[in-house]
């Protein structure tokens, strides 16, 4: 039995844009992944947690900017695993919990530059597909990747969070960068 191809797209989405959604979208168009699955990141290892929203909120904003999109999904599931959140606890539980699916990690290009800081690098290397999108100042060889790690040409979306939420806290409209089914959250929650 073919086993769905299953991208987990991790990160605090703090808030989610519309940069994530495209990226997602392009996986599952560009790829031969099935579905996208939004890992909402509880605590991120390698970031300061001190602006980061409740849990919760995060996710419900993400659950509700993904309804009407197809194939992609928002998941709770390190919520459930032990802090801080490790990709690779990740990515190997899922594989026992859901034997069905084949679990492919996308990050972003400036993650690979880092990506020999993660926990257990090499194992998911080893173990795991990588799709890489695209990050302004972040170029990649492809001749120097592994044979499972690859570069999917998901266009540029410069935006990030980080700017969405100094935005706000500015007094400025982040709306044309978020989608607009939470712009009345992003606004109140990041003030």
């Amino acid at each position: 039995m073919k086993k769905i191809r299953t991208g987990i797209y991790g990160g605090s989405f703090n808030p989610i844009h519309n940069g994530h959604l495209a990226i997602a979208r392009q996986m599952t168009t560009l790829t031969n992944i099935d579905e996208v699955w939004l890992m909402v990141s509880p605590q991120n290892p390698l970031k300061r947690s001190d602006d980061l929203l409740d849990d919760n909120l995060r996710l419900a904003m993400c659950r509700k900017a993904v309804e009407n999109i197809n194939d992609v999904r928002v998941s709770d599931y390190e919520f459930h695993l032990p802090r801080p959140s490790y990709m690779w606890h990740t990515l190997h539980s899922l594989s026992n919990d859901y034997p069905n699916r084949e679990f492919v990690l996308l990050i972003g290009a400036d993650n690979w530059t880092v990506f020999d800081h993660w926990y257990k690098a090499k194992e998911i290397i080893d173990n795991y597909n990588i799709y890489i999108y695209p990050r302004r100042g972040c170029s990649i060889n492809p001749a120097t990747l592994p044979s499972t790690v690859h570069i999917v040409d998901t266009g540029l979306y410069d935006v990030s969070s980080t700017q969405i939420r100094k935005m706000v806290k500015q007094g400025e409209s982040p709306d044309t960068l978020i989608p607009e089914c939470i712009s009345k959250e992003v606004n109140l929650y990041y003030r």
